[in-house]
């Protein structure tokens, strides 16, 4: 995982559900060569994607990025060490559903993944500014939030405030993990207690919340933060807006709940392109750590 983790800034594409492909003739796979952005459709060549930290080049349209992806992005090379990589989540209530257990589909999803558990966090460097990140991916149980999840925010917000350095965490998640029922509920109160000690200390949090980032975890620690930023289109709420439409019976405006209408409603403080993220984050932490 640690030499997962220190690879190149650069990573080969991974191709999630809204994306596609079209076949090529030739020896490498068309995903190895051509990828389709999902907003305007246009066919991207992957070697320049990845050079534009995979963001599209005709539309803006950010790609989802996998943790260790983002630490390539985020963080100032070979500087980032992960903390308690080997703590993963059990199976508290035999969950079944389908006829398949949850402690089946947990090690089913780790050795597809080659995570433990939906986040990782250690310290690291941000333009030689020293702080504690935990980063969340999206391809483990769609980042929901069990009991592991809670512990290791909390083992990370208790680090910074160890280490007196801030506190940077990176979100995507569909929420709270129906899997280990109401243990993965009390984790919204239990990563904002941790939360309110690091202010208390203060100490900085910064949140970055990226596509998508929905339910009990919007509703706890990513929004409780000294500066609450989000990537350029991203999903951003807590219930769908399938389901609030189903709900009041109106017709939503197009752009709801993406992140420029959060910022436009007072819900964000910025919204930040990923090229520019690094410089900002850097200098935000150089400003509240001063």
């Amino acid at each position: 995982m640690r030499d997962l983790l220190r690879r190149p800034r650069y990573f080969p594409i991974e191709q999630d559900k809204r994306q596609d492909t079209r076949s090529i003739k030739g020896g490498q796979d068309a995903e190895e060569i051509w990828t389709k952005c999902p907003k305007c459709n246009e066919l991207l060549y992957v070697r320049e994607l990845e050079n534009n930290l995979k963001v599209c080049q005709k539309c803006n349209y950010h790609f989802r990025l996998s943790s260790s992806e983002r630490v390539g992005y985020l963080l100032d090379e070979e500087t980032f060490n992960e903390e308690d990589p080997a703590i993963g989540p059990l199976d508290p209530i035999g969950f079944i559903s389908l006829d398949q257990k949850y402690a089946t589909k947990l090690q089913d999803t780790q050795a597809k993944t080659h995570l433990t558990e939906a986040v990782i966090f250690g310290m690291g460097k941000i333009e030689a500014i020293p702080c504690v990140i935990m980063l969340t991916d999206f391809r483990f149980f769609g980042g929901s939030m069990g009991s592991v999840y809670g512990e290791k925010l909390t083992r990370a917000a208790d680090l910074a405030a160890k280490k007196k350095i801030g506190l940077v965490t990176v979100s995507a998640s569909g929420g709270a993990r129906m899997q280990e029922g109401i243990l993965s509920l009390m984790q919204m109160s239990k990563t904002t207690a941790a939360l309110a000690d690091l202010s208390e200390a203060r100490l900085p949090h910064i949140s970055l919340l990226t596509d998508p980032c929905m339910g009990g975890v919007t509703a706890s620690y990513a929004s409780s933060a000294d500066v609450v930023m989000a990537e350029p289109g991203a999903l951003i709420g807590f219930a769908g807006p399938r389901v609030i439409e189903q709900t009041i019976k109106q017709k939503l405006p197009p752009d709801f709940q993406t992140s420029e209408f959060l910022l436009k409603h007072g819900m964000l403080d910025m919204v930040t392109p990923r090229r520019e993220l690094r410089s900002t984050i850097s200098k935000l932490l150089r400003l509240y750590t001063n």
